[in-house]
């Protein structure tokens, strides 16, 4: 007999077996109404004459049929070997990288400069992931949708590095970036929806403010986190002079007070970088924050049992056949 194999294609087919002893029944109920009586003064005489070969096998039609119907409901419900199976994690998770490339993000207390460190970071961030979607929104005084959410991480990758200040006009609109990410991931049905938010500055232009962006982000469950670049005080910023590029030192205005607020009100958090080194850790420690990871399990190479079950029940209507035709078929 072919083998049952570890699962089944279509289970479903499998309740039609309550059918089988069902028939039995109402056959073996239908023929007993078809029996007639006869009576004899005396049966002993009959009970020494031996049975036949034919009388001892009139119901092995029947029970072929019954176990020909069993064994094709059985390959129609596709019995199936699995050769392997292991346990996989998923993330599930829709990520949208908010990046800021206005003029202030060229300041060099970071190497080469903000807008560099922070699109290696980001690169690096990608690179870690496996299962998620990943966008990738920027803005300065504008914003617009670099990449919209994909899985597709070589390309991702690619639009990243062709970012650059001076793509859209100077500014900081961190509300009007932070309503675009969320425009970007308020229809998805991933288990987690989170924004990761990267700024220098201070929100000063845009007509969504970093709040009312907020507010919306946690109505839709949009988890948030603020990351605050500039070191402490000043920073070099290169200045273009009639002898060449000069450094000059600029006060770093950020507004973290609103950068924790917004992570607050979306349950997210707020950090704060100040050179390279902490912003990659920064990002680490995110990526940890955001591998809630469930495990699944996965099939792998399954092979198909029913054929085997499809011979055997042709191979029983076929004795089915020859019997009921030809060995206990009644003489005409």
């Amino acid at each position: 007999m072919p083998s049952l194999g570890d699962t089944f294609a279509n289970p479903e087919f499998l309740w039609l077996l309550l059918l089988v002893p069902l028939a039995a029944v109402v056959w073996f109920r239908r023929k007993r109404r078809m029996i007639t009586s006869i009576r004899f003064p005396a049966v002993e005489r009959f009970q020494a004459v031996p049975r036949t070969f034919r009388e001892r096998i009139r119901h092995a039609p029947l029970a072929l049929r019954l176990a020909m119907t069993a064994v094709l409901i059985i390959a129609l419900a596709r019995p199936q070997s699995v050769s392997s199976t292991e346990r996989v994690s998923t993330e599930g998770i829709d990520i949208v990288l908010v990046l800021d490339i206005s003029g202030s993000m060229l300041a060099e207390d970071f190497t080469p400069n903000r807008l560099v460190a922070a699109k290696q970071v980001a690169e690096d961030f990608i690179a870690g992931r496996t299962n998620d979607r990943i966008g990738l929104v920027i803005f300065s005084a504008e914003s617009f949708t670099q990449c919209p959410l994909t899985t597709d991480y070589p390309v991702l990758t690619n639009l990243l590095r062709e970012v650059k200040n001076g793509m859209i006009a100077d500014g900081t609109a961190i509300g009007l970036a932070l309503a675009n990410a969320v425009n970007r991931l308020k229809d998805s049905k991933a288990r987690s929806k989170v924004i990761i938010l990267l700024t220098d500055g201070v929100n000063n232009r845009g007509e969504i403010d970093p709040l009312t962006a907020a507010k919306i982000a946690a109505t839709f469950g949009i988890r948030t986190y603020t990351v605050g670049v500039g070191a402490r005080g000043t920073a070099p910023y290169p200045v273009q002079t009639p002898f060449g590029v000069r450094r000059q030192m600029v006060p770093v205005d950020l507004d973290e007070k609103t950068l924790e607020t917004v992570a607050s009100m979306t349950g997210g958090k707020y950090f704060r970088a100040t050179d390279n080194a902490k912003l990659a850790s920064i990002y680490r420690e995110i990526d940890q924050l955001e591998k809630t990871k469930i495990e699944v399990m996965a099939y792998r190479r399954t092979t198909d049992l029913f054929p085997g079950w499809l011979t055997l029940g042709m191979i029983l209507f076929g004795l089915e056949v020859i019997l009921a035709r030809f060995v206990i078929r009644k003489a005409p």
